[in-house]
């Protein structure tokens, strides 16, 4: 299994993540090459599946969504996101990368 390369930056964490809009629900679904594959119920407009992952990621970390950014990738399923408040270790056990999924 690939090992999830999330970065301890500052005050706060750093992780790539290959998106998936249009899914039938919100969630993480693995991994992919490095990155989280989250699977996001909105769709690829207008920002929709962009705002839809960061409400997720700030649900699931304990976080408020000013907390997180999309530091790179708005217009691509690759995206690089930034986690303000936050350790790796919380970050990987939250959104359950640790051991199997």
């Amino acid at each position: 299994m690939d090992d999830v390369k999330v970065r301890q930056v500052g005050n706060g964490v750093v992780f790539s993540a290959k998106v998936v809009p249009g899914s039938s629900r919100t969630a993480v679904s693995g991994l992919l090459d490095g990155m989280v594959k989250i699977k996001v119920s909105a769709p690829a407009e207008k920002g929709k599946a962009n705002k839809c992952l960061v409400g997720f990621l700030a649900k699931q970390l304990g976080v408020k969504k000013s907390d997180v950014s999309i530091i790179s990738g708005r217009g691509s399923p690759i995206k690089t996101v930034r986690v303000s408040g936050v350790l790796a270790e919380g970050v990987r056990e939250k959104l359950g990368l640790e051991g199997d999924i």
